[in-house]
C-alpha cells in the first residue's frame, strides 16, 4: 500500500503539470533535455527565461493578455 504522503505528493505533481500545460508551459526538464541533445552548442535558458518566453509566445510579447483562450 502506498504511503499517504507519497500519494498526495504524486497528486500535487500531476496538478502542477496539468496547470502548466493549461497555460502553455511545457516541462522545463523536457526543454533542457531537448537543448542538450539537439542543440548542444546553444545556451540553455534559465527557468525564469524559459517561463517568460513560453508565456510571451502564447499570449504575445507586450506583457498583456490580449485573448482569453
Amino acid at each position: 500500500m502506498l504511503d499517504k504522503t507519497t500519494g498526495i505528493a504524486k497528486a500535487a505533481c500531476y496538478v502542477r503539470q496539468t496547470l502548466r500545460l493549461m497555460v502553455g508551459v511545457p516541462p522545463y526538464s523536457t526543454y533542457v533535455t531537448h537543448m542538450k541533445n539537439t542543440h548542444p552548442d546553444q545556451p540553455v535558458m534559465s527557468y525564469q527565461e524559459f517561463f517568460r518566453e513560453r508565456q510571451e509566445a502564447r499570449y504575445g510579447g507586450n506583457g498583456k493578455v490580449t485573448r482569453c483562450c
